[in-house]
């Protein structure tokens, strides 16, 4: 089974951190069949590993863990490699792969652009 784990930085906002759960719910209901979670670096729960280990406890043995930031900085070049590298000794049954940042994708662009047509 397949899992995926969206991360992002994390907030002492509810509202903020709710944001990244709509947005796990959504993207599950595009992937029927997969686990989605979501993960927040720091600052609020689940963390990373509570969300890999829900994922591992419900059946999936291969997750894809995707950083919701824009920008590759230092959570996405370091701790989060970092901390995906830790849960795969904790779960070295499980395939996990981490994706790259939204970036400069071209969907993004596509988002931005929407927004200012909202202006």
């Amino acid at each position: 089974m397949r899992g995926i784990v969206l991360i992002d930085h994390g907030s002492r906002e509810p509202a903020a951190n709710a944001q990244l759960e709509e947005l796990a719910k959504q993207v599950a209901a595009r992937l029927p069949g997969s686990l989605v979670r979501a993960a927040h670096m720091e600052l609020a729960e689940p963390t990373l590993a509570d969300a890999l280990s829900s994922l591992v406890a419900e059946g999936a043995s291969e997750i894809a863990i995707h950083p919701f930031f824009v920008a590759p900085g230092r959570h996405v070049r370091e701790d989060i490699p970092r901390l995906v590298a830790e849960a795969q000794k904790k779960h070295p049954g499980v395939e996990l792969r981490m994706t790259e940042p939204l970036g400069l994708h071209p969907c993004v662009v596509d988002a931005v652009l929407a927004r200012l047509d909202q202006t």
